[in-house]
């Protein structure tokens, strides 16, 4: 088992102007480690690794509720809709992540750390063509704390 980059994503509890157009398109043909650590370069070096190795990536995005989980994962699809050039990509990351509405609405709970818990782990594949454009993309829902929805 070979484990890739970590990146540890804090939540700062208010906008910052570092996850714009601008921004993706200066991490975009980057290597690892020529800029700041950013979900950005993360997600630039796993689309490189695909398209050098012809091989699936994963990232995993994990935290304590209200870490920013689910942001980071928006993040990371809006680079890769916008670097890929994608036809889809009108927000690929709302299409995405809209798909399951009804378990968030059922089974978020309120916590220390957040008011809108998610009691479910989210596994979202995306898929792309053969000129690493996004085709399309699925989202499995698991369910985490059976005692709290």
């Amino acid at each position: 088992l070979v484990a890739g980059i970590i990146l540890v994503a804090i939540n700062p509890y208010k906008q910052l102007p570092i996850y714009g157009d601008a921004i993706i398109h200066a991490y975009s043909g980057q290597n690892m480690g020529d800029m700041d650590p950013h979900i950005f370069a993360v997600a630039e070096e796993a689309y490189k690794q695909m398209a050098r190795n012809n091989k699936n990536q994963s990232i995993i995005v994990s935290g304590e509720s209200g870490a920013g989980k689910t942001v980071s994962a928006r993040y990371t699809m809006r680079y890769f809709a916008t670097v890929s050039k994608s036809s889809s990509n009108a927000h690929v990351e709302d299409k995405v992540l809209a798909s399951n509405p009804i378990t968030e609405a059922v089974g978020n709970a309120k916590t220390t750390r957040n008011d809108n818990s998610s009691r479910f782990g989210k596994y979202t594949e995306i898929s792309f063509d053969q000129c690493y454009q996004i085709i399309g993309a699925n989202m499995r829902t698991y369910l985490l704390e059976k005692s709290r929805v």
